[in-house]
């Protein structure tokens, strides 16, 4: 097939793949669409992986994106348990791990990324696991009934959410967290500070400025963690949250601009023609990073440029990529939302007490909100998007007084 005959392909069957082709047949496009995903599941959300699909509380028919059939009603091709290993932009083609190859008028590649191993001996002992598919977790639930205690390698928001799941289960848990404080490349020390004290009321043993030398084991099996000043914390599973490698080797090879991740225009095109890239492997642009070239690791920012693509594919109305970003974590009881970047801020403001484990942190660059953190305060949250979006320059102690709705601050 050549041309308009070949269609559209999707490389990823994550949540920028699912919305890829959904946003490509509501906005007109007849054409054949395929996904190519590496896992043999029809595309699901990832983020209950670490929250209530490994506790148990949902089942995964419930993650699905859409019900299986409704990839056949709209006649999307799932080509499942492959992966891409090679483009070819001169003749539009991509070849499969089995040798087979496949034309495309268009191409979205929205791989995501391979979680980050960790780098020291014994990191591929048995019981080392991560969470990034159904195959992760699964591997995890089926080895927790012979596991009282876990290492967590990792102070991100997938570490902290799988401590507080696997507190929740009843084990052990301690969490090595190599920098000062959890959470440090994406929030303020008040929010850090709140979240390791609420998992030690917890029960985890949460460290921070650990150095680890390596994992321990016998028989193939881990069974603790050295760190580096001698001593071992034992331990029957390790899991590691450090980050994701991008992936995104293929387009590189086939001439792609790009490093950490593959670089797009504001339509999320890539250097090569017709090939679009969205999701946790695209480097864009970012307004609400003061203009600099960044991934975005979330479902909001795979959905929104997977719309931005098909439109482009489409020739509808496309309005270039500058979606607000916003994050969520669920720890415990705890709600955490997050609205804006906070990288670079030089000021914060804290909005209610945390002791009633129901603020908000706002954050500042030279007088103006760029980012909020939730916890639990929801209307702040909804609310402090529009200060976020607008850049609003607000007085510090305004924004302090939480008997004052953030919307009247908007409006003033």
């Amino acid at each position: 097939m050549t041309g308009q005959d070949a269609g559209v392909i999707i490389v990823g069957g994550g949540h920028g793949g699912a919305q890829a082709a959904i946003a490509l047949r509501q906005n007109g496009y007849s054409g054949p669409v395929t996904i190519i995903g590496r896992e043999d599941e029809p595309p699901y959300e990832r983020p209950p992986l670490s929250k209530e699909y490994m506790a148990g509380e949902k089942e995964f028919e419930r993650i699905y994106i859409r019900p299986r059939a409704f990839w056949e009603e709209k006649q999307v091709e799932l080509l499942l348990g492959h992966s891409v290993e090679a483009v070819d932009p001169a003749a539009k083609s991509v070849t499969l791990d089995d040798g087979s190859t496949r034309s495309y008028a268009s191409l979205i590649w929205a791989a995501g990324g391979d979680p980050r191993r960790l780098p020291l001996p014994g990191g591929d002992l048995k019981g080392v696991h991560c969470v990034r598919n159904r195959a992760d977790a699964d591997a995890i639930m089926a080895e927790l009934g012979d596991v009282d205690q876990v290492a967590v390698i990792g102070g991100g928001y997938i570490g902290l959410e799988a401590a507080a799941v696997l507190t929740k289960l009843g084990k052990k848990v301690v969490l090595l967290e190599a920098l000062p404080r959890v959470l440090a490349r994406v929030a303020g020390p008040e929010l850090s500070a709140f979240y390791e004290a609420e998992h030690r009321a917890h029960g985890v043993d949460l460290r921070t400025n650990v150095a680890i030398e390596a994992l321990e084991g016998a028989n193939e099996k881990v069974s603790g963690v050295r760190l580096a000043d001698g001593s071992v914390i034992p331990a029957q599973m390790v899991i590691v949250g450090i980050g994701i490698i991008p992936a995104v080797e293929p387009l590189l090879a086939a001439g792609a601009k790009g490093g950490n991740g593959v670089e797009v225009d504001e339509f999320c095109r890539t250097s090569l023609p017709d090939i679009y890239a969205i999701g946790d492997c695209a480097a864009h642009a970012n307004a609400f990073a003061g203009g600099a070239t960044i991934r975005l690791e979330s479902v909001q920012n795979a959905n929104d440029q997977a719309t931005v693509a098909a439109k482009t594919i489409c020739g509808a109305d496309a309005q270039p990529y500058k979606a607000t970003p916003w994050f969520w974590s669920n720890q415990y009881d705890l709600k955490l939302q997050t609205v804006g970047l906070s990288s670079g801020h030089d000021a914060t403001v804290l909005r209610g007490d945390p002791a009633t484990r129901s603020f908000s942190v706002i954050y500042l660059k030279d007088g103006k909100v760029i980012a909020l953190d939730c916890v639990n305060m929801i209307k702040d949250y909804v609310q402090g998007r529009k200060l976020v979006e607008a850049g609003a320059a607000i007085l510090a102690q305004q924004l302090a007084d939480a008997t004052v709705p953030l919307k009247d601050l908007v409006t003033a």
